[in-house]
């Protein structure tokens, strides 16, 4: 599999501080729309990696991950709190569910990463 490291902890990290900016119900900041835009990017670099390596169980289980994780993120880069509140305000059980089933996968796939080192810790 090719060397996907940073995509797979830029895709944690920003999984995880998001969930935890809404549900601590932070007002919406432009960085977070940034970084929405750029853990979209890592997310199509993985799935990328996972096609050339013909991971095809694994890749179809991180799409559908992250595609629920995706669709509560757009609710609040789209209309902020009171839009994500309104969408899904009473869902954030199964947010939390869900960024932590794609947190588990992003753990999986990082298995299979060579460690970091001086030269491939870029991130």
């Amino acid at each position: 599999m090719l060397d996907v490291l940073g995509a797979i902890n830029n895709l944690a990290w920003t999984t995880e501080h998001h969930f935890l900016h809404i549900k601590n119900q932070h007002d919406f900041l432009r960085i977070w729309a940034i970084q929405f835009e750029l853990a979209y990017t890592d997310f199509r670099v993985i799935q990328m990696a996972l096609q050339l390596d013909a991971q095809t169980d694994l890749l179809q289980r991180f799409t559908k991950a992250y595609d629920t994780v995706y669709h509560y993120e757009y609710a609040f880069v789209k209309d902020g709190l009171t839009g994500f509140n309104q969408a899904f305000g009473d869902q954030i059980d199964q947010y939390e569910l869900a960024q932590q089933k794609l947190l588990t996968i992003l753990d999986e796939l990082k298995q299979q990463q060579p460690q970091p080192t001086k030269e491939n810790d870029l991130i």
